[in-house]
């Protein structure tokens, strides 16, 4: 190695190093910086001492306090259910309609609900329970069932077509194509299209009037309006589950599409299904 190069400026030694003929100093490190240092350095240690630290096989160090950030989580859970208790005990105790008449349970009911509503429902309801084809929108006012809160809570803990459930709602609509012939099916799309939208023959809206009195009256009523006791829909409103238009008419009328909602009692429990339905009634459309 070469003999230690002085700076002659500072009167400084070298570290040898040097960049386009700056050459860099050996200046000790701060007192404080090197205290701090050390000062890191101990408290590392203790930490690893004091609170679980190094890695094992199978756990790791406990460390002497015996901290556990787990247990604290516990705590704060079991804290939680605590809290909630007298709410929950509350909507055990009362139907859904009172639930709805109370402020303070209704706000707790609608938290509780839409966080139940996010892991069971938004996988047909969409996460805005605003629906899609096949499956109905939960914001609007259109209910085959009845939207008030009872009539939704029997709807989401029976279900609807759901066959191992004996309470569960029914509702058939036949298939019309093995009873009309294809004529009359096309009148009948065209007045129940023309109820609601403007049709592309006009003509066929009469024939398709007296189609509907001698086949359809039974369940969607005279005035077409539906019939919430037997689930049958109110075909006036322009609220179509499967599409709108002659066409897709015409295609439930000949073969009907019947959808299945799961029962959710069994899963869910009765506290849960209550802070469902309280949920659904709060989205606007409830009655």
């Amino acid at each position: 190695m070469g003999s230690e190069h002085i700076d002659e400026v500072s009167g400084i030694s070298t570290t040898g190093h040097e960049w386009d003929g700056i050459k860099e100093l050996n200046n000790p490190l701060p007192r404080w910086w090197v205290i701090t240092f050390y000062i890191t350095i101990a408290w590392a240690i203790g930490y690893t001492v004091v609170y679980p630290a190094w890695p094992m096989l199978t756990s790791a160090t406990r460390g002497v306090l015996g901290y556990s950030s787990r247990k604290d989580v516990k705590n704060e859970l079991a804290a939680a259910e605590v809290a909630k208790g007298k709410y929950v005990a509350a909507i055990q105790a009362k139907t859904v309609s009172e639930i709805t008449a109370d402020d303070t349970l209704r706000e707790f009911a609608v938290a509780a609900g839409g966080a139940a509503f996010k892991v069971n429902c938004v996988q047909c309801h969409g996460s805005g329970a605003q629906g899609s084809k096949g499956f109905p929108n939960l914001n609007d006012d259109d209910w085959l069932w009845g939207g008030k809160a009872d009539q939704i809570q029997q709807t989401v803990t029976h279900g609807i077509r759901f066959a191992s459930d004996p309470d569960t709602r029914l509702s058939e609509m036949p298939a019309f194509g093995d009873i009309i012939t294809a004529d009359q099916i096309k009148q009948v799309s065209a007045y129940i299209a023309g109820l609601s939208q403007a049709v592309s023959d006009e003509s066929l809206v009469a024939p398709g009037a007296k189609v509907f009195a001698e086949n359809c009256v039974a369940c969607h009523g005279d005035n077409a309006k539906g019939n919430r006791e037997l689930g049958a829909p109110d075909l006036t409103d322009a609220i179509w589950l499967y599409g709108s238009g002659e066409t897709a008419i015409a295609a439930q009328v000949r073969a009907p599409r019947h959808g299945v909602m799961p029962a959710w009692i069994g899963r869910l429990g009765e506290i849960k299904v209550k802070e469902l339905a309280v949920y659904v009634h709060s989205l606007g459309g409830g009655e």
